[in-house]
């Protein structure tokens, strides 16, 4: 018989290969550790910031813009009152119990949402700027303020500040209707939503523009008085005295309100102003 052959099973072996970290390649590792780790703190940091700032805007009230009554200098019935004179803005007089003064700027938003001509912007802003008269919940401020206006319960004044950037020919316009007695009609064109897009995109405040201005306004006010007046620059100067008269009354942004001296620091409804109203009124 053949001998049977002795079988072994080799065992297995296994080779460790010994990788060598040289110094330089420890270092550029730690410090790549180091760029993850700040970048990721960095990202976590981000968002918690924009939870953060999500939180507020849910939050907010239907008659704010995100702004709360200002801490500025006390104002005085006198101050306010002292605005019913020759060079500024104002309908009716002083002696009315009740005082409206509006801080504008033509290229501001939020000022068309409260103007009450421009549901198109002020929907697309937030659906709690939509119009009452437009479906919604909002009754813009400045529509009822004419109202008391008109009827001689209140008097108004108009200040310009630069609350958007892009307002001022469209603020000297204001003042060149003002002294033909053509404001309101002027105030209206401008504050619709074709007037937005006239006053940020075409215009600018780009002096070769006015004739575009001008042509925009055609229906409102004579082009050839507007032109004259806007071309020369005669009311550039009340803008900046307006400017500063408006941080003397804790301006902080446009819109601002004043109601005799209780401030409203952006573009809240009317609903949240009546209280003050009613209560001027019936003092």
């Amino acid at each position: 018989m053949p001998r049977a052959k002795k079988i072994v099973d080799k065992p297995n072996v296994e080779k460790t290969v010994e990788v060598k970290t040289t110094p330089a390649a420890f270092n550029l590792m730690n410090i790549l550790l180091i760029i993850v780790t700040l970048f990721s703190l960095y990202l976590f940091y981000k968002i918690h910031i924009l939870e953060q700032k999500l939180a507020a805007a849910t939050t907010t009230t239907p008659t704010q813009q995100g702004q709360q009554q200002p801490t500025g200098p006390s104002i005085s019935i006198g101050k306010v009152k002292a605005l019913f004179s020759k060079g500024y803005m104002n309908f009716g007089n002083a002696n009315n119990k009740l005082l409206f003064v509006e801080v504008t700027d033509p290229s501001c938003p939020f000022c068309h949402v409260a103007g009450g001509q421009d549901p198109e912007t002020s929907k697309s802003i937030n659906s709690r700027f939509q119009y009452v008269s437009d479906g919604g919940s909002y009754d813009p401020p400045v529509t009822e303020m004419k109202k008391l206006v008109d009827t001689g319960k209140a008097s108004m004044v108009f200040l310009y500040s630069p609350g958007h950037g892009n307002g001022e020919l469209a603020a000297q316009a204001l003042y060149c209707a003002y002294e033909k007695g053509q404001f309101w009609p002027v105030h209206d064109r401008l504050m619709s939503n074709a007037g937005y897009n006239t006053i940020n995109n075409d215009v600018r405040n780009d002096t070769t523009k006015i004739p575009v201005l001008v042509d925009f306004l055609s229906q409102q006010i004579d082009s050839n008085f507007l032109s004259s007046c806007l071309t020369s620059g005669k009311y550039a100067s009340m803008l900046k005295r307006d400017e500063q008269v408006s941080q003397s009354l804790g301006y902080q942004g446009t819109p601002y309100f004043l109601i005799n001296t209780t401030t409203f620091n952006g573009a809240y409804d009317w609903g949240s102003m009546s209280s003050v109203v009613n209560k001027a009124l019936q003092s």
